[in-house]
């Protein structure tokens, strides 16, 4: 991806939804059906759901332009699409999510997915480097009952996202002003800097080179308020890499400090993990400096 928030530069941009959305833009004067909105589910904690309900304040200023249709961790009542705008949280991890993603990708007219799960695979991502029945028979008692994909991934994998929110869980502002901006026909405002920024602006110490704690915020994009530096914890990457992030020249550097490359491995292989950047440098750091596998669980 080019940046943190355009799944595909090919398909319409964030800041070009259709003239149905738009249409918010009349005068009160002028009649005008409200955009739909529909918010789904897939494999994921509700967690971005519940910071859509927790936004329900924010959110009273555009209940009289638009209709909540479909929204089951809100209300049982749900209308059918086709949809302006269909928020996805979750990651497909079963064939029938396969199949699912499809049809909501055919209802929506335009699609965003919120949240690590839908734009990385999320936590459960980390199941891809294991085997998924050794999964299967610690957990389950009758294995051979569930049906699952032996991967957690991304909706972009399967259909067409014309925008991604990042965060584990994603802001509430963000995601507000992102819902404002599709319907009045703007690109969303989100941060596109890494979270050393935010670092800097609440005048929080680096922890990286204070307390030489290896810390992802130099790679990973701001939106969260650096949380975790602010307590004196490293960056964990919950808002995935920044764009351009170079996660050799970081590792290294914490590695030459002398922090062992299994605890770097893990560090990129969390929230995030299947994100191409932190993917691509955890599987580098979980071959060893000559190939050599490094013992890392993920």
């Amino acid at each position: 991806m080019s940046n943190a928030m355009s799944a595909d530069d090919a398909g319409p941009g964030p800041g070009a939804p259709p003239a149905s959305v738009a249409a918010t833009n009349t005068p009160p004067h002028v009649s005008r059906r409200k955009p739909r909105i529909a918010v789904f589910k897939f494999a994921s904690c509700d967690g971005c759901q519940l910071q859509l309900l927790d936004a329900a304040n924010r959110f009273l200023e555009l209940a009289e332009h638009v209709e909540i249709d479909h929204f089951l961790e809100a209300r049982s009542r749900s209308v059918p699409g086709p949809y302006d705008l269909g928020l996805v949280e979750g990651s497909i991890t079963t064939p029938q999510d396969v199949e699912r993603i499809h049809e909501v990708r055919a209802q929506c007219r335009v699609l965003v997915t919120l949240g690590a799960c839908a734009t990385a695979g999320g936590i459960q991502a980390l199941r891809n480097w294991g085997r998924i029945d050794d999964f299967l028979s610690a957990v389950y008692a009758s294995p051979q009952f569930i049906d699952t994909l032996a991967t957690s991934t991304p909706i972009a994998d399967h259909v067409h996202v014309d925008f991604e929110l990042r965060g584990c869980p994603v802001d509430t502002t963000q995601l507000v002003e992102l819902v404002t901006a599709v319907l009045v026909g703007r690109r969303p405002r989100v941060p596109q800097h890494a979270v050393c920024v935010e670092c800097k602006a609440r005048g929080t110490v680096c922890v990286a080179v204070a307390r030489g704690i290896p810390c992802l915020g130099p790679v990973t994009q701001a939106g969260c308020g650096a949380i975790c530096p602010a307590h004196d914890r490293e960056c964990f990457g919950c808002y995935g890499p920044a764009e351009a992030a170079n996660l050799v020249s970081l590792t290294g550097w914490y590695e030459r400090r002398g922090t062992p490359r299994a605890e770097l491995a893990r560090l990129v292989r969390s929230f995030n993990a299947w994100a191409p950047a932190f993917r691509e440098e955890g599987d580098r750091l979980s071959a060893g400096p000559a190939g050599t596998d490094v013992e890392s669980s993920p």
